[in-house]
């Protein structure tokens, strides 16, 4: 056993450089996206931090490692706001289910990790997955005993019975095991759950509000939790200090959440100038997961897993997610960047930029959005989302410029999380 534990730190530590003295050597840097890059300058960490950002090229003390990024565009490090580190569909997703162990998803979700944050994702905001595989991959990362991206995790979503969320489309023996402790109806077991989650460990409240496209139903995409339910659930979390990020699809689940009071709503495909205004005086961030409208529907023939009912539900999303981004985002309501990786395969969430550039948003309001938004939305701004003097040095680079050729992001060359080396080409 000790030998088999020794080989397994090996395998995961392979490649990874622990925290020391870096200066870079930087062609162009976004130092503060949302403003004008600046050209030649060096950026010095020390241990995590960015401790100084001079103009010029300076000369690195003895100790230090030197990157010469003189010919990159460097960044900081950007954040998903949502994904799915423990599963990943394809066509053997629902066989996954019966025939894996839950320790073989752990050791999933941690190459999913490795896949996100090779991909220049340092922060990532996971919203649904088994609460212990999540958070031991949570603190496992947090701990330095493996490589991933800074995890906030919200475990099992809270749900009502029968609704998104909730186990369906297997034998009802498998449905009693694993129906999660999060389902909750009734403001009274709501409030519970909220708390048992926040108890075992979630960073996050997650709320299905709405039903979802990959639930086997078909019950639609409309508002499946009372107002009397989400609003219990948000101010439950948010007296413990917690935030709560609502699943909603439907027009009145949107709205719904919104006035209970969420901080962020996922999706958002079929969201109305009712819903803008309610973003904008509740101060909402929306996360609107372009990815699964554009990929899903070009992957389901040939997948068991997608039912007629799953079917029709992920072409009607489809159809309205990329205008209800464009109706958001023209209207100033703050977007913060996810994926729903995990629909969609790792280590490709950069793909989502383009699909938002394509939606009408701006290279540089896109970049924005992954880095300075989201950094807000996690309540993060003083430590993550620009490369200033005392910010944590989560710090990525490419070749060309991003700012006129989105894509280049999906082409990452550096890595630097937390101050450690993560990848270099």
């Amino acid at each position: 056993m000790h030998r088999f534990l020794l080989v397994l730190a090996c395998l995961l530590f392979a490649g990874y450089s622990f925290a020391e003295n870096i200066v870079l050597h930087v062609g162009t840097l976004l130092a503060i996206p949302g403003q004008a890059p600046l050209s030649n300058q060096t950026v010095i960490i020390r241990e995590n931090k960015i401790v100084e950002v001079l103009d010029g090229f300076v000369d690195a003390p003895p100790d230090a490692i030197t990157l010469d990024l003189r010919d990159h565009f460097v960044l900081p490090g950007l954040m998903d706001m949502h994904v799915h580190l423990l599963i990943e569909l394809g066509v053997d997703a629902t066989g996954r289910q019966l025939k894996e162990s839950s320790a073989f998803g752990v050791l999933r979700g941690v190459a999913n990790a490795q896949k996100t944050l090779l991909a220049g994702f340092t922060s990532v905001r996971d919203l649904g997955g088994n609460p212990e595989s999540i958070y031991a991959i949570r603190d496992a990362i947090s701990a330095n005993l493996i490589s991933g991206p800074r995890v906030f995790a919200a475990g099992s979503a809270l749900a009502a019975t029968g609704g998104h969320g909730d186990i369906d489309a297997v034998r009802p023996e498998l449905m009693r095991i694993w129906t999660p402790e999060t389902i909750c109806d009734g403001k009274v077991a709501c409030r519970k759950a909220t708390r048992h989650a926040i108890k075992y460990g979630a960073d996050w409240i997650k709320i299905t509000a709405t039903g979802g496209v990959l639930s086997d139903t078909s019950t639609g995409l409309g508002v499946q939790m009372t107002d009397g339910e989400l609003a219990e659930i948000v101010s439950t979390a948010h007296n413990l200090g917690i935030k709560v990020a609502a699943h909603a699809h439907g027009t009145d689940g949107i709205n719904a959440a919104l006035r209970a009071g969420v901080d962020s709503v996922d999706h958002g495909t079929f969201l109305d100038r009712g819903s803008i205004k309610l973003f904008k005086s509740k101060k909402a961030f929306l996360v609107s997961t372009l990815m699964p409208g554009h990929y899903v529907p070009l992957s389901m023939e040939g997948n068991p897993f997608f039912t007629g009912a799953i079917k029709a539900k992920a072409l009607l999303a489809a159809e309205h997610s990329k205008s209800g981004f464009a109706i958001a985002e023209k209207a100033g309501v703050k977007i913060a960047f996810g994926t729903d990786t995990g629909v969609t395969p790792h280590g490709q969430n950069a793909k989502e930029f383009s699909l938002m550039v394509n939606a009408g948003m701006s290279p540089g309001q896109a970049i924005r959005s992954a880095t300075v938004v989201s950094s807000e939305l996690l309540g993060l701004s003083d430590r993550l989302g620009t490369l200033e003097v005392g910010k944590l040095a989560d710090i990525i680079a490419v070749k060309g410029d991003p700012l006129h050729d989105i894509s280049l992001l999906e082409h990452v060359t550096t890595v630097i999380k937390d101050g450690r080396i993560e990848k270099r080409l």
